[in-house]
């Protein structure tokens, strides 16, 4: 046996294969070479680029637009944030996994273990106030309604983050670079094992299944409201708006257990079987991983494509300011500025889909050809 354990935190994925102590002493785990550390690299710099690009534009708009700052895109806010930060810390884990060690040092190792298993708690105690919220605006929608306020929901936020550094004190306590593999992981005090098994235990239970079953809870007492209230739920506008968001973030969730379910299952598979070491179970391993952070990739997408706000306000970012200058090569300060300003915005920030936000660009010719 290992004189030193490889037993990863499960939301920690700065880790070489396997992730939990089984290997042999004289075996260090080598999971990529060849093409596959080209194909790993890629894939890794593909994820990364779409996260940061999306998540950060998710940002931008709520913090951008007075009308975006509801509660629930106060923590869809603080979901972008967490995404953000975890993405970051992927370009460690690619340079562990292509180079087989960690060459970023004991504090770093630390630093990027810690703040990569907080945005994760961070991201599933988002989602779980988030299906609270649903709970409320939609069984309860009158007697909420001092609760769902946006002062309230940033000092929900704020808890989350704390409560989420709380839960990963291990993490800080006994993260290093392990000697033996010289890769950077949970180092756990005697008897190695019985720590590993309760510390995986303890985030999959308090970090994943946990949460996922006040989840379902929630939205389990809405389906039983919505049955109940019948069709009239569905007439007015506040209640087709109040769907709207509730389908968002089903669907949110519901994409987070997807690409978070594989990385649990093979941790606590792997308590119960040791996982053999090779190529294949390596790339499994790290496919699950990859997935995890394809998670961070695929939540602004799905802002974009469920909440029409979202999606206007993207538009907005995108299509109206970069093509305005790059159409009529009008610049910040322009005199003819204020003239397509007016135009674009007579229906509002928030025109209704299929506006002509576009084709509303280069209306004024350029004065100062």
């Amino acid at each position: 046996m290992a004189e030193e354990t490889s037993s990863p935190s499960p939301f920690s994925s700065s880790h070489a294969f396997p992730p939990d102590a089984s290997a042999n002493e004289s075996l260090q785990s080598v999971p990529f070479e060849g093409s596959s550390t080209l194909l790993t690299a890629l894939v890794s710099l593909t994820v990364m680029v779409v996260g940061l690009a999306g998540n950060t534009l998710a940002i931008y708009v709520v913090m951008r637009h007075a009308k975006m700052k509801t509660v629930t895109n106060i923590y869809i806010l603080n979901l972008a944030v967490a995404d953000e930060l975890y993405i970051a810390g992927l370009p460690f884990l690619t340079t562990q996994n292509v180079l087989s060690y960690w060459p970023f040092g004991s504090f770093l190792c630390r630093v990027v273990m810690t703040a990569d298993s907080m945005t994760q708690f961070t991201s599933i105690f988002c989602l779980t106030v988030m299906s609270v919220d649903r709970y409320l605006a939609v069984v309860h929608p009158i007697r909420s309604t001092r609760w769902r306020h946006p002062h309230v929901a940033k000092g929900v936020s704020v808890a989350v983050w704390a409560v989420s550094f709380v839960v990963v004190l291990p993490v800080v306590i006994f993260s290093d670079v392990q000697e033996t593999f010289n890769s950077c992981n949970m180092i756990w005090p005697e008897p190695k094992n019985v720590w590993s098994t309760a510390f995986i235990l303890y985030t999959a239970t308090l970090g994943f299944f946990g949460p996922l079953f006040i989840i379902c809870l929630c939205y389990l007492l809405i389906v039983i409201k919505v049955k109940s209230s019948g069709m009239r739920a569905g007439f007015t506008k506040r209640r087709r708006s109040e769907r709207k968001v509730t389908r968002m973030v089903v669907v949110i969730v519901v994409v987070f257990v997807l690409c978070w379910l594989p990385f649990f299952i093979i941790n606590i598979v792997n308590l119960v079987v040791i996982i053999p070491e090779s190529s294949a179970t390596a790339g499994i391993y790290f496919f699950s991983v990859i997935l995890s952070y394809a998670n961070s990739c695929a939540n602004p997408l799905l802002y974009g494509f469920l909440s029409d706000n979202f999606r206007q306000s993207f538009k907005k970012v995108l299509c109206v300011r970069s093509l305005r200058r790059k159409t009529n090569g009008v610049e910040d300060g322009d005199p003819s500025a204020p003239r397509t300003e007016k135009t674009t915005t007579h229906n509002g920030p928030y025109p209704s889909p299929g506006g002509p936000h576009c084709r509303q660009v280069g209306v004024y010719p350029n004065p100062n050809p």
